[in-house]
C-alpha cells in the first residue's frame, strides 16, 4: 500500500493535469481562435502538408499571450513534480530500492531475458532526460519502475482505460492479418509487447529496447502462458542482431518520436532487411497534425517535456522516407485512442503509420 501523504500528492498532480487538459486547454484555443481570426490559413491545413509558412508567426504571437504562458508553465512543472517533487516517483522508488532490486534479481520465469552490457548506447538517447525523467530510462536499475508508474498519468483523461490504447492498436493490426513472427521495436517495461502476445496466439515476439532497466521489468512481469512465447532483449533498433527476413511484422508504439531523423532512417532500414517479403511494418506514434493549434500545442510539448525529436518527426516526410526505403502500401492514419477521446481536451495527435516490404 502507498504512503497516504504519496498517494495523495500524486492524485493532486492527475487532478491538476486533468484541469490543465481540458478548462485551460479550452481556454487557450479559444483565444487563439481570437488570434488567428484575420488569418483564415490559421484555421488549417491539408494533411498531407508540411506546416505553414507563418506558422512562426502565429507561435510567436500565441506564446506571448498570458492564457498560453500559464498553460505551458503548469505543463513544465505538474510533469517536474511528478517526477522529482516532495512526494514524486523518483524519491517514492529510492525509498524502496532493496526491495525492488530484490524483486528484478530473481530469474524471470514466464519470458525469456538477454542483457548486452557492453551495448553501446547512442548519444541521442543517453544525452536527454526524456519526460523530464531525472537520468532517463537507462541510467538507474529502478528506471523501468519509475517510468511504469509515469506513464500511468500520462494521459489522465484515459484514467484505468489507458491500457487500452494498446489493446486497440493491435486489435487494429490484428484486423488486418494474422503474424507469426513479431519483432516490437523499443517495447520499454512490456506495455506493448504484451497485448501481441495475447492477441497473435500463435506468434514468437522478439521485443527489444536500450534499457536495461525497463527490459528487467518487462521480463520480471510477464505471466501466464503467452509470456513464454516473448523474449525481451537489449538491443538498438538501428542494428538489429537478427538475421534478413526473420519477422512478418515489426512494430513500435511511440518510439519514432524519441529518435532523430538520420538513426530513424537506419531503423526503418533495419526493420525493412528483417521483414520477410510481404511484411508489414506498423507504427503508432505523433504524426498526423493538420490543426494548426494542435501543431503548435505539440511543438511546444516537445521543448516542456524534454522531447526534442517530436518537432523533427512531425516535419519528415515519412511517406518519402519509406518509399525510398523500399516500403509500398504506405498508410498514414489518425488514429482513437479511446472511444470517447475527444478534440475539446488536449491529447495527443495519435497516428497509426503502415507500410508492407513488396511480395517476392
Amino acid at each position: 500500500m502507498q504512503p497516504r501523504e504519496f498517494a495523495a500528492g500524486q492524485e493532486f498532480l492527475v487532478a491538476a493535469k486533468r484541469y490543465w487538459s481540458t478548462t485551460l486547454y479550452r481556454n487557450l484555443r479559444a483565444r487563439f481562435d481570437e488570434l488567428a481570426a484575420s488569418d483564415p490559413s490559421a484555421s488549417t491545413i491539408a494533411a498531407e502538408a508540411s506546416p505553414p509558412p507563418n506558422l512562426p508567426e502565429l507561435a510567436a504571437a500565441l506564446e506571448q499571450d498570458v492564457a498560453y504562458r500559464h498553460f505551458a508553465w503548469l505543463e513544465r512543472h505538474l510533469q517536474k513534480l511528478k517526477y522529482s517533487g516532495p512526494y514524486g516517483l523518483v524519491p517514492y522508488y529510492e525509498e524502496r530500492r532493496q526491495a525492488l532490486l530484490q524483486r528484478l534479481d530473481v530469474p524471470p520465469r514466464h519470458a525469456g531475458l538477454s542483457l548486452d552490457p557492453a551495448l553501446a548506447l547512442p548519444g541521442y538517447y543517453t544525452r536527454v532526460d526524456i519526460h523530464q525523467h531525472p537520468g532517463g530510462v537507462w541510467s538507474d536499475d529502478l528506471a523501468g519502475f519509475v517510468y511504469q508508474a509515469g506513464a500511468q498519468t500520462t494521459t489522465p483523461l484515459l484514467g484505468e482505460s489507458h491500457a487500452t490504447l494498446h489493446d486497440r492498436f493491435t486489435g487494429l493490426i490484428a484486423q488486418r492479418g494474422d503474424s507469426r513472427h513479431i519483432l516490437d521495436l523499443g517495447c520499454g517495461f512490456g506495455k506493448s509487447t504484451h497485448p501481441f502476445a495475447n492477441t497473435f496466439r500463435a506468434a514468437n515476439i522478439d521485443a527489444i529496447d536500450l534499457s536495461a532497466a525497463c527490459l528487467r521489468l518487462a521480463a520480471a512481469d510477464a505471466s501466464g502462458p503467452p509470456a513464454a512465447r516473448i523474449h525481451f532483449r537489449q538491443m538498438d533498433a538501428g542494428r538489429l542482431g537478427f538475421a534478413e527476413a526473420s519477422f512478418d511484422l515489426v512494430t513500435s508504439t511511440m518510439l519514432l518520436h524519441e529518435i532523430p531523423p538520420p538513426p530513424l532512417r537506419q531503423v526503418l532500414e533495419e526493420s525493412f532487411r528483417v521483414l520477410q517479403p510481404g511484411g508489414r511494418a506498423v507504427h503508432l506514434d505523433f504524426y498526423h497534425m493538420p490543426d494548426v493549434f494542435q501543431r503548435l500545442l505539440h511543438y511546444g510539448h516537445a521543448r516542456r517535456n524534454n522531447e526534442p525529436y517530436m518537432q523533427p518527426l512531425a516535419e519528415l516526410d515519412l511517406p518519402a522516407m519509406l518509399r525510398a526505403i523500399g516500403f509500398v502500401d504506405i498508410l498514414i492514419e489518425p488514429f482513437r485512442e479511446a472511444d470517447d477521446a475527444t478534440d475539446d481536451a488536449w491529447r495527443f495527435p495519435w497516428t497509426v503509420i503502415s507500410a508492407r516490404k513488396p511480395a517476392v
